[in-house]
């Protein structure tokens, strides 16, 4: 039988793992807007340098700058709402942190209890029967 602990430890692995498959995704969007700012900067240069590269055109290169800028500002946007979901998967592991930890520390008491219980000799079936304090009381 597995135990709430079990299943809440299971699932704040599984909780972190998807953490980390965001922030490998937010990395790559990253990478992608510095690539494309890295080639708006080298097509502003060229253009303002006033002789394009051979084969290209001034318009030809305005052109690929203003789809390298569409494409730059459509990556930036999705990075956004990438670190949104980031920040939000991480407060998720964070609050399931804190349960998992109280649901352990649930069943290490129930344990030690369970264990004290057996060093004492009281059975469980008994303790449930008789209520504590009414036995205390018949002295």
């Amino acid at each position: 039988m597995t135990s709430r602990a079990d299943k809440l430890g299971r699932m704040v692995s599984l909780v972190k793992l998807q953490l980390r498959l965001s922030e490998w995704q937010l990395a790559q969007l990253r990478q992608q807007e510095r690539v494309l700012q890295d080639e708006q900067e080298w097509l502003v240069g060229a253009l303002n340098e006033g002789k394009p590269p051979a084969g290209s055109s001034s318009e030809s290169i305005a052109r690929r700058l203003n789809r390298t800028s569409v494409g730059a500002r459509a990556v930036q946007a999705q990075a956004s709402q990438q670190l949104d979901l980031v920040r939000s998967e991480s407060r998720r592991v964070k609050q399931l942190e804190q349960v998992a930890k109280a649901a352990l520390a649930d069943k290490l008491r129930d344990a030690e209890k369970r264990s004290l219980e057996e060093m004492t000799g009281i059975s469980p079936a008994v303790r449930e029967w008789t209520p504590w304090p009414a036995s205390r009381n018949k002295t």
